[in-house]
């Protein structure tokens, strides 16, 4: 995640409608915000590595277990809690458990030391960097308030705490493990993100709110010898340079300047010695975008530029390996509208459209994969001070530290809105 989100301050004002449930923030007692804060320092203290997240998931289950909801293990390190409460809709909140291989620098008293291993090996530090802590303890307390407050609604609420985001792993790895088979089948699906703006902000957006993403790692082969003969050699750095410089055209000179797409080459590495010209390097790229038509065009203009620098450098086909994939998030708009208008009647009238971000997630296949509408939006972590300094730390940064409140509380208030517009009322 990067850069500021347009986030506008959203009035409070909870006080329930008539023939409405109780607001969020009726709903949220001290007792709850005191756990709520407890679970987060847990979780920000002790994260874990895409697909690694075992304690994590170990805790949430556990929680969920004393509040009496039913617990499924699901897509390896993911829990999923089911709440049934009489009749009425199925509805399904989702966060993410997982954190990033980042050294930690917010100098908070619970602040992480942890340790983690790449799949290849890396010994690592591990920081919750993106608000994978906060989404995870807003939905544990939302749940806690719900099974707190049976008298109060009455359905089905599937709880999903999904491992592996950040790798674009763990969505699919719950679909593929049968999640719908083991959990009830919900009429909409719900998940929110905590970003850089203002807290105690809520934003929605129609449409998509995230990008599709998808990252390659591209292996160029030469010719190796020695740096004084370079008539003996095909130079991968060289061409790699080509590359490099090539594909930043396809935005700028093929994609409509109407249409959003970020190509970025993340990494590049080539060569061990300076006077020896390698045998082949390896650089690793990462696109952005809304719209599948461009995705495709963005795609097939990389294969035609890697393919043409290869054999314009007399190279041998480079090899193209597919890092992963983030499936399209898209905001249903009959859900999305009936979600703005619940989160008015939480925040107040103030509550407006935010702009889609060129983030990306996985969350969308966990609707998709059923065919079902999904929602997603995002409130703000840092007071006005943090907001109007030189450097705003923003996700993925060594100094991501939302201010506990009002975010944490905001991130409960908004899935508890959300859950409890969709089911039903007991008499």
């Amino acid at each position: 995640m990067a850069g500021r989100t347009g986030f506008r301050a959203v009035a409070g004002g909870s006080a329930m409608r008539h023939g409405q449930h109780a607001s969020a923030a009726d709903l949220l007692t001290d007792d709850h915000r005191e756990y709520l804060h407890k679970t987060y320092r847990q979780l920000h203290q002790h994260p874990e590595l895409s697909m690694q997240e075992h304690r994590t998931a170990d805790l949430v289950a556990a929680d969920l277990a004393a509040f009496g909801i039913e617990t499924i293990r699901c897509g390896g390190t993911g829990v999923v809690g089911v709440l049934r409460n009489g009749d009425g809709p199925t509805v399904a909140f989702r966060a993410d458990i997982d954190g990033l291989p980042i050294a930690e620098d917010t100098g908070l008293p619970y602040a992480s030391t942890a340790v983690g291993t790449l799949p290849d090996g890396t010994a690592v530090p591990v920081m919750h960097g993106c608000g994978h802590d906060a989404h995870a303890a807003s939905l544990l307390t939302a749940a806690r308030i719900l099974a707190d407050a049976t008298d109060d609604w009455s359905g089905t609420v599937v709880l999903i705490f999904q491992p592996g985001e950040e790798t674009a792993a763990g969505a699919a790895a719950m679909v593929d493990d049968g999640l719908w088979n083991k959990a009830p089948r919900p009429e909409v699906v719900y998940g929110q993100h905590v970003l850089p703006g203002l807290a105690g902000t809520v934003s929605y957006t129609h449409g998509h709110p995230m990008t599709q993403a998808d990252s390659w790692k591209v292996t160029l082969h030469g010719k190796q010898a020695h740096g004084s003969q370079p008539q003996d050699s095909t130079d991968p750095i060289v061409l790699g340079a080509a590359i490099i410089t090539r594909v930043q055209t396809i935005v700028s000179r093929e994609v409509d300047p109407r249409r959003a797409a970020v190509v970025t080459v993340g990494t590049f590495h080539g060569g061990l010695k300076e006077n020896i010209i390698p045998d082949r390097a390896e650089l690793t790229l990462n696109v952005r975008t809304f719209d599948e038509a461009v995705r495709e065009q963005v795609l097939s203009a990389l294969r035609r530029i890697i393919s043409a620098e290869a054999a314009a450098s007399g190279a041998p086909e480079p090899e193209i390996e597919v890092l992963s994939t983030f499936p399209p998030n898209h905001n249903d708009p009959a859900a999305t509208d009936a979600l703005g208008e619940a989160l008015r009647g939480e925040f107040g009238d103030d509550l407006v459209e935010g702009s889609p971000v060129m983030a990306s997630e996985d969350f969308g296949l966990l609707a998709t994969a059923i065919g079902v509408p999904s929602v997603y939006w995002f409130f703000g972590a840092f007071t006005p001070e943090t907001l109007g300094s030189a450097a705003v730390p923003v996700n993925h940064s060594p100094r991501f530290a939302p201010a506990l409140e009002p975010t944490l509380s905001t991130g409960t208030r908004s899935a508890l809105t959300a859950i409890l517009s969709r089911v039903g009322h007991h008499a």
